[in-house]
């Protein structure tokens, strides 16, 4: 499936997580999640699953404060994992030492385990069905939430124990808690170049480029309204958006212009903001 995370499409490549503790966080991320270490400096971690793509980085900010509640930014961040066979050895390993689970889904484009790590940040590990199996009607794909058959997924793991992410884990996608959604629209769909793909329930909306089942997902289930959290709050820091080439990115950018959203260069890395207050960095 990873035709949906190269050019030409637009996709999300890495997420950067505040959290309290770097050591507790690192601790978590290798031996739960299965990362390996790419770089650490002292108050900061970049993570990798094939030993040199960065997918994750987590950093301890001077004066951190606990995840602040109701407030936009992070729901979860979702790990694309190449098989389903995948999916069924982590599942297997989150059982072997009895870790809790807040879900575990089957979204018809996809079957999904659901968790978080230990400053509550969201997370999602899942696997795709393949897409000549998704089913679209206007230009919409089929999705919803069902239980997962945990025990038809175990089947799969063909007696192969986990050892960690495999190399071929992606950053499948993300999903943000937003305040509202005609500035949220404007700016993801007409600024950075998203396509709705799902309205569902009225409070969620999943938006892709390319036909994916969805690249960020956005909701206003923290409430109309809810507040940006604080710049030294746990949470997300930022999420990067790999475009498939300088011109595309270019546009973009003069598209962001032009509506009056937020766009600056820091150290050669172009950074956007939603009316979230979520930053983004957007790559080539």
């Amino acid at each position: 499936m990873k035709q949906f995370h190269e050019a030409p499409n637009t996709f999300v490549s890495q997420v950067d997580l505040k959290v309290e503790n770097l050591e507790r966080s690192l601790t978590f991320y290798k031996n739960i999640i299965g990362f390996q270490v790419l770089e650490q400096s002292e108050n900061k971690a970049v993570l990798t699953a094939d030993g040199k793509t960065p997918l994750l980085s987590i950093e301890q900010p001077e004066g951190v404060i606990p995840k602040q509640p109701r407030t936009t930014g992070l729901y979860h961040f979702a790990l694309l994992l190449p098989t389903r066979a995948d999916l069924a050895r982590v599942l297997q390993h989150f059982v072997n030492i009895s870790y809790p689970l807040q879900g575990a889904s089957d979204h018809l484009v996809s079957e999904a385990l659901y968790l978080a790590d230990p400053d509550g940040n969201g997370i999602e590990i899942y696997s795709d069905r393949p897409a000549d199996e998704w089913n679209w009607h206007n230009n919409e794909v089929e999705m919803t939430t069902q239980g997962l058959e945990v025990q038809n997924l175990l089947a799969e793991g063909e007696g192969v124990s986990w050892n960690g992410l495999p190399a071929g884990t992606l950053m499948g996608h993300i999903h943000l808690h937003v305040s509202e959604f005609a500035k949220t629209e404007e700016f993801y769909l007409k600024g950075l170049g998203f396509e709705i793909v799902c309205r569902y329930g009225g409070q969620a909306l999943f938006i892709s480029t390319g036909g994916y089942h969805h690249h960020i997902g956005l909701n206003t289930w923290n409430g109309v309204g809810a507040p940006a959290p604080s710049e030294n709050s746990v949470g997300l820091k930022w999420f990067s958006l790999v475009y498939p080439n300088e011109q595309s990115r270019r546009e973009a950018i003069e598209r962001l212009q032009t509506m009056g959203a937020s766009v600056k260069e820091e150290d050669g890395v172009v950074l956007t903001k939603d009316p979230s207050g979520t930053h983004i960095r957007l790559l080539v």
